[in-house]
Protein backbone atom coordinates (compact mmCIF):
# COMPACT_ATOMS: atom_id res chain seq x y z
CA UNK A 1 0.00 0.00 0.00
CA UNK A 2 1.49 3.66 -0.99
CA UNK A 3 1.39 6.65 0.98
CA UNK A 4 -1.82 8.18 -1.15
CA UNK A 5 -3.51 4.95 -0.25
CA UNK A 6 -2.93 4.91 3.36
CA UNK A 7 -4.20 8.26 3.88
CA UNK A 8 -7.24 6.95 1.98
CA UNK A 9 -7.43 4.41 4.33
CA UNK A 10 -7.41 6.76 7.68
CA UNK A 11 -9.71 9.50 6.10
CA UNK A 12 -12.16 7.00 5.31
CA UNK A 13 -11.92 5.45 8.58
CA UNK A 14 -11.46 8.33 10.31
CA UNK A 15 -14.54 9.90 8.68
CA UNK A 16 -16.61 6.94 9.25
CA UNK A 17 -16.18 7.34 13.10
CA UNK A 18 -17.70 10.49 13.32
CA UNK A 19 -20.59 9.64 11.53
CA UNK A 20 -20.83 6.40 13.64
CA UNK A 21 -20.65 8.66 16.65
CA UNK A 22 -22.74 10.75 15.48
CA UNK A 23 -25.78 7.98 14.67
CA UNK A 24 -24.87 6.15 17.86
CA UNK A 25 -25.83 10.12 19.70
CA UNK A 26 -29.23 10.24 17.59
CA UNK A 27 -27.58 13.30 15.64
CA UNK A 28 -28.23 11.45 12.02
CA UNK A 29 -30.85 8.76 11.33
CA UNK A 30 -29.57 4.89 10.04
CA UNK A 31 -30.64 6.30 6.29
CA UNK A 32 -28.23 9.33 6.83
CA UNK A 33 -25.17 6.89 7.65
CA UNK A 34 -25.80 5.06 5.09
CA UNK A 35 -25.61 8.04 2.28
CA UNK A 36 -22.32 9.31 4.14
CA UNK A 37 -21.02 6.15 3.61
CA UNK A 38 -21.49 5.74 0.06
CA UNK A 39 -20.28 9.00 -0.26
CA UNK A 40 -17.07 8.76 2.04
CA UNK A 41 -16.18 5.74 -0.35
CA UNK A 42 -17.05 7.59 -3.47
CA UNK A 43 -14.40 9.93 -1.91
CA UNK A 44 -11.56 8.49 -0.76
CA UNK A 45 -11.83 4.85 -2.74
CA UNK A 46 -10.19 2.88 0.27
CA UNK A 47 -9.21 -0.91 -1.02
CA UNK A 48 -9.51 -2.29 2.96
CA UNK A 49 -12.49 0.18 3.87
CA UNK A 50 -14.64 -0.71 0.56
CA UNK A 51 -14.53 -4.42 1.77
CA UNK A 52 -15.78 -3.94 5.23
CA UNK A 53 -18.35 -1.16 4.10
CA UNK A 54 -21.67 -2.11 5.58
CA UNK A 55 -20.65 -4.39 8.01
CA UNK A 56 -20.81 -4.11 11.55
CA UNK A 57 -17.61 -5.07 13.50
CA UNK A 58 -19.40 -5.40 16.92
Amino acid sequence: MDEKQFRAEKMYGASLFVAKSMLKKGVISKEEYEKIDTLLLEKYRPMVGALLAGKSLT
